[in-house]
């Protein structure tokens, strides 16, 4: 029996050197030490020998079995250690190689304008506040001068929740909450999303708004011109032209619309000005009394004015844009263009 293990060991040892794989070493391994291998097959065999003789080869066997185990261990590191320098030569990096460039993503143009928008009014010492989106008929309609049945409920195309609730058709509600709660003066700017049933070319069902109140006890029309006169040469360049001209709003009187001299065609007339030089962005005007009696001012005291303009309109004017629908649609060759 001696004269087989060492007959096993040179056979397991010869073996071993053309291995070179985890594989075949993992079969070998079966081979010699597995629960049909050569020395698993010695070790059943010592029941046939004498007592004398089973210390002696029991310890024999043990030192075949755990030489063989260690030639394994020592052959499987190198095995390991070869294919891991394999990996490293085949999947290095070289560092000398420029880099390859990452796509970083922007602001959306209505986000960068609608920023934009806040910042001017900003630095003019206007206040931003926000408020709900779903509104109730009172701070949509009733306390801005739009009373049940007015005509004017019809221009907003309203989406209705219920009788009393409806999605904001603007954000002017803003501006009747923080009245309610704080006293003059008051100089704020109100942006926000707002809905209206209107689907086109120039129109979505959401939309964004900016509107602004100042209310104190000397205000004039005169320096909401200067305002929004600031606002528009800021925005669109210091040699816009601007006009105002006569309107009518319901919760302002008098009313105005701001038009700037066209920016695709320079004034001269084309088809988006429709040949009148002249494109409107907003609307404003001094704050109606009725408006302040809703929110119980004292309209012998107090006056204001207020404004309000579509950051669709204004993003579109200012990058060229014909088609407020691109805004949604997440094409990323439009997208990427800003």
């Amino acid at each position: 029996m001696k004269e087989k293990l060492e007959e096993i060991k040179n056979q397991f040892l010869e073996e071993l050197k053309h291995i070179s794989d985890i594989n075949s070493l993992t079969v070998l391994k079966s081979k010699y030490l597995g629960k049909k291998g050569e020395i698993t097959n010695i070790l059943k065999g010592m029941k046939d020998l004498s007592p004398q003789q089973r210390p002696l080869m029991g310890k024999l066997v043990n030192e075949i079995k755990n030489d063989i185990e260690k030639h394994l261990n020592s052959k499987e590191n190198e095995i390991s250690e070869k294919e891991k320098r394999k990996i490293l030569e085949e999947e290095k990096i070289d560092v000398t190689l420029p880099p390859r460039g990452t796509s970083i993503g922007t602001l959306h143009p209505i986000t960068q304008v609608m920023n934009e928008i806040v910042e001017i009014f900003e630095r003019m010492g206007f206040e931003v506040v926000e408020g709900p989106e779903i509104e109730t008929d009172f701070y949509n309609f009733e306390a801005l001068n739009i009373p049940k049945n007015h005509p004017a409920r019809d221009m907003q195309d309203t989406f209705y929740i219920s009788d009393d609730l409806v999605l904001r058709t603007h954000t002017s509600p803003v501006q009747i909450r923080v009245m309610e709660k704080q006293e003059p003066p008051i100089q704020i700017i109100a942006p926000g999303k707002v809905y209206r049933c209107d689907s086109d070319i120039s129109h979505t069902p959401m939309f964004h708004q900016v509107e602004g109140l100042l209310v104190n006890e000397t205000v004039t029309f005169a320096d909401l011109k200067g305002v929004l006169t600031e606002f528009c040469t800021i925005m669109f360049g210091v040699d816009t032209k601007v006009r105002f001209r006569p309107s009518f709003f319901p919760f302002t009187e008098p009313s105005a619309e701001v038009d700037i001299g066209c920016v695709i065609c320079g004034t001269k007339g084309c088809r988006v000005c429709k040949d009148t030089g002249w494109l409107e962005i907003l609307g404003c005007g001094m704050v109606d009394p009725e408006v302040f009696k809703s929110v119980n001012y004292d309209t012998t005291k107090y006056r204001g004015f207020a404004f309000g303009m579509g950051v669709e309109r204004i993003t579109m004017l200012k990058f060229g844009i014909n088609d407020i629908r691109l805004f949604f649609e997440n094409d990323l060759r439009f997208l990427n263009q800003f």
